[in-house]
Formats: C-alpha cells, structure tokens, sequence
C-alpha cells in the first residue's frame, strides 16, 4: 500500500539511515527542500464537547501503483499512516476506536498493512523520537520533531495502546495525496477513513461511555 517517503533529501538520508540503507541524495538547498515538502494537515471531530484531533502528513501517489508500494513495507508491515513526522491521534476525552477504549491523551498512529488479509489501525503511546536522534545531520528546522519508529516498529510494540480493524473500501474520490479524515460527530460518534489513489480504509469512533 504505502512505502517510506523522505521529508527532504536529509531526511531521506534519516529514514535510509534507520532502515540500515545508503542515502543516495546529497543536500539540496533550502527553498528546494521547501518545495519537496509534503504537506501536513489536521481534521477534526468534536464528540459530546471534546476533540478528537489527527494530524498527519500527506505524501503523493503520482505515477505509482499500491502495488509497487505494498513491496516496500519493512518485514513487520507497518506503515506510519503518513508522511515525515509522526502521524498523531489527540483526543480530550475518553473515546472508542474500533469498539475498543482509549483513553484521553495524545498517540502515535500507525497501520499494520500485511500482505493478505484485512489492515489494522494501530495507536501507540510512545510519542515517537526527535529526528536529530537518528539522523545528527537533520536540518534544524526539523531536528526536534518526533518521527515515527524507522527503526522498528518492534521497540514500542509494547506501549500499543490499540490495534483494531479497518474496513476497507472504495474512495468516494479517488485521492493522489493521502488522506484522513474525521465524519462530522453525530450523538457522540463519527469514523476514520484513510483515503489513497482508489481505495480506503476505516473505523467507527466514538465518545466512550461514562466509567
């Protein structure tokens, strides 16, 4: 479905770094990288008064087939549901995600795309880590943002907070630019649809019930 995208082509040497791979990119200059840049975006949803924010990059299909991409998913089969940093999940209450409780607080996402099978959307507490820390030469602009795990998946597994199913779908409209997106809350319940080229995937959330 999806591969790992560079922010610039310092990052790309990052995420090469973490994935035990050679950087074939040398620097380029400041107003290039800007323009290599994906774009990031945040929607949002409001539940029973409280918000339930994603932020998340937006990394381009153009010429490439899912196909092409699901072949470049690391042996765990997660991607990061993104582009550069983290893709974060932020919620002010208590909801439910799939039918399971999560509680309030700010996570990681993640999707576990396996090569048969249906995909699961995954949320995790660790915040992810500061770019610098894997890649000393990252631009200062970025040095500080947390990035998800290049490394593996594998060291945070166990601070996964959540791991359901997502339904999968066509796209209403088909999307070059991957997408998330939050339905409009209705009586303390909305959906996640991840949205790229043709297809999409999804999940019920909702405001969790009162303990």
């Amino acid at each position: 479905m999806m591969m790992r995208m560079a922010l610039t082509a310092a990052v790309l040497a990052a995420a090469a770094h973490a994935s035990a791979q050679t950087p074939a990119a040398s620097p380029t200059s400041a107003a290039e990288r800007r323009e290599e840049r994906a774009p990031r975006e945040t929607v949002t949803a409001v539940m029973n008064g409280k918000k339930v924010a994603v932020e998340f990059g937006r990394p381009a299909l153009g010429s490439r087939k899912m196909a092409e991409l699901l072949t470049q998913l690391p042996a765990d089969r997660i991607w990061r549901a993104g582009m550069d940093q983290a893709t974060t999940l932020t919620t002010e209450g208590d909801i439910t995600v799939g039918g399971k409780r999560v509680p309030a607080g700010k996570y990681t996402m993640y999707v576990h795309a396996p090569a048969t099978g249906d995909y699961s959307l995954a949320l995790n507490s660790d915040p992810g880590i500061a770019l610098k820390l894997i890649f000393p030469a990252a631009p200062p602009a970025v040095a500080d943002a947390l990035w998800p795990r290049l490394d593996g998946y594998d060291k945070v597994k166990e601070k996964e907070v959540l791991r359901v199913p997502l339904r999968k779908g066509t796209a209403a409209e088909p999307m070059d630019r991957f997408l998330i997106g939050l339905a409009p809350a209705r009586d303390g319940a909305s959906s996640i649809t991840l949205t790229w080229g043709g297809e999409s995937w999804s999940t019920d959330i909702k405001a969790a019930p009162s303990r």
